[in-house]
């Protein structure tokens, strides 16, 4: 008699266990490494990624809450700031350990879009798989500018979609359950649910999940719609275009926190700028040797994608087949829409890092099972994340979140003891006003002195006036009410920054613009 192998014999809370285990120790790493590159000024101190650390901070102040949002209202990523927060950790400590968790939370989805265990499956070694290619993509990515065609390193931030990244996931992962298992109805309404507050909080999911996979899902249906299979593909579609209506319908309500509607982010008659735009940065990203490599792999997961979508069709295999279709389907929907919209911006393309992942969730669906994947790719992922985490990761992550920053603490001290209201332009305003005692006391405001109502409290500017300005290499020259020059004041030297501190008579905060 044969033996059974020896992974049947473990048990599933352990390989589960295991697996979770693992994904912790690459998030880790990975926010380690890229948090030891230029890329940790946009995770750390980038004026957009401190959005999230601002509500929390005013919340915590006790303000009275009336934010000026873009399109995107950050909701899932605030309250998990706001949850870390309660560590203790600081501000740079809990952007990291966001980080983290984002990661492990993808992991999570991943492993949801795998499917549910079963006789010859491997579904935590596929998630481990990709996750560790998602690991090897963020950490190819070291450049500070945020407008970089560096998709993946922007899940580690709280301001660049990261949820909607993870619901993107996840959404095909209900997919798949729902089809896999076509007689229960739980995974419709889970789907609606997810899309739902993910277009409430950030109707780009509208463009990432809702349009692609109603596709698929839906071209499911239709080859299918005499099985049990195609009639759940049809609720399934159903309930994601519903989910998503709803999402937009709830948001009505919240139209006067909304500052930007995201209409003007749109020229399709832009389309071949656009287009330039995005192969410029395409040839940035292939011109750096790390880029090439990361590009290259890209490209031949997008290609597996496609095999796999074919092979496991063959088989029947509708539910990991659905997935690996998402995963070279969404890709070219998003990229292709970015582009007819006339589009200029790389955040946008998120899923060309994200989906292609999907082929390797269902690698195990493909491969023999004599191959063993999963043990193999568990126990191995799980030996080197573990000690890669110990030995590097942490030690990094604790040097990132506690690296003194003498020029910002000059003006964070300045600040507080002065006891006293100033102001700065957002690029040069925003990290300090993250740290000070009390965030309401720098305002954010235009290089008139008109308070900026941009991802932003407005109730900051009930103020009404200021004494004193922060300026950088950042800022514009101000042009003060009341003749009243930059050279009026005293200068206080902060390092890169510069504190004009005009004492009597205050400066009046002009009316406010977004």
């Amino acid at each position: 008699m044969t033996a059974a192998p020896a992974e049947s014999r473990s048990p599933i809370w352990a390989r589960e266990a295991m697996g979770a285990g693992a994904a912790l120790a690459v998030a880790v790493v990975t926010a380690a490494v890229v948090a030891s590159t230029p890329r940790a000024e946009l995770l750390l101190r980038d004026g957009d990624s401190l959005a999230t650390t601002l509500v929390v901070r005013s919340l915590a102040a006790g303000q009275p809450q009336d934010w000026a949002m873009s399109t995107v209202l950050f909701v899932p990523e605030t309250a998990m700031v706001g949850a870390l927060s309660l560590l203790g950790l600081g501000v740079e400590g809990t952007l990291l350990l966001a980080a983290v968790a984002s990661v492990l939370a993808l992991y999570g989805a991943l492993r949801f879009a795998a499917g549910a265990r079963r006789p010859g499956s491997a579904p935590v070694g596929g998630s481990l798989l990709a996750l560790t290619a998602f690991a090897v993509f963020a950490m190819t990515e070291a450049s500070a500018d945020r407008d970089a065609l560096e998709p993946a390193s922007l899940l580690l931030t709280t301001t660049y979609y990261s949820a909607t990244v993870i619901a993107m996931v996840l959404a095909v992962g209900l997919i798949r359950r729902g089809l896999d298992a076509p007689a229960r109805r739980r995974h419709a309404w889970a789907i609606a649910a997810v899309a739902a507050a993910s277009v409430f909080t950030n109707p780009m999911f509208l463009a990432w999940a809702t349009v692609p996979l109603s596709l698929v899902v839906a071209a499911t249906a239709l080859v299918r719609r005499r099985t049990d299979a195609g009639r759940a593909a049809a609720i399934l579609v159903v309930a994601l275009i519903a989910g998503s209506v709803a999402g937009l319908i709830a948001r009505i309500p919240l139209g006067r926190l909304i500052a930007n509607t995201g209409a003007g982010y749109a020229d399709p008659s832009a389309w071949w700028e656009s287009l330039g735009y995005y192969a410029g940065l395409a040839a940035d990203r292939v011109a750096d040797p790390a880029g090439a490599v990361a590009a290259l792999a890209g490209l031949a997961l997008w290609l597996w994608c496609v095999r796999a979508s074919v092979v496991l069709a063959r088989r029947d295999r509708i539910g990991p087949a659905v997935v690996a279709a998402c995963g070279w389907i969404v890709p070219v929907v998003v990229t292709v829409g970015a582009i007819a919209l006339g589009t200029h911006a790389a955040r946008y393309l998120q899923p060309i890092a994200f989906a292609p992942l999907l082929g390797l969730v269902v690698l195990p669906d493909v491969v023999a099972r004599r191959v063993h994947l999963g043990r193999v790719a568990v126990i191995g992922a799980t030996t080197v994340a573990l000690v890669a985490a110990g030995v590097f990761g942490i030690p990094r992550l604790v040097s990132a979140a506690s690296t003194p920053d003498a020029d910002l603490a000059c003006v964070v001290e300045w600040t507080d003891a002065s006891g006293r209201a100033g102001a700065g332009q957002f690029w040069t305003v925003r990290l300090p006003k993250a740290h000070a005692a009390d965030p309401r006391s720098l305002v954010q405001v235009d290089h008139e002195l008109r308070g900026y109502a941009w991802l932003v409290n407005r109730d900051d500017f009930a103020v009404g006036e200021v004494s004193f300005l922060v300026v950088d290499d950042e800022s514009v020259p101000f042009r003060l009410p009341g003749g009243v020059t930059e050279a009026d004041a005293s200068a206080v030297d902060c390092g890169r920054y510069t504190i004009l501190d005009f004492g009597e008579p205050t400066l009046p905060l002009g009316p406010q613009r977004s």
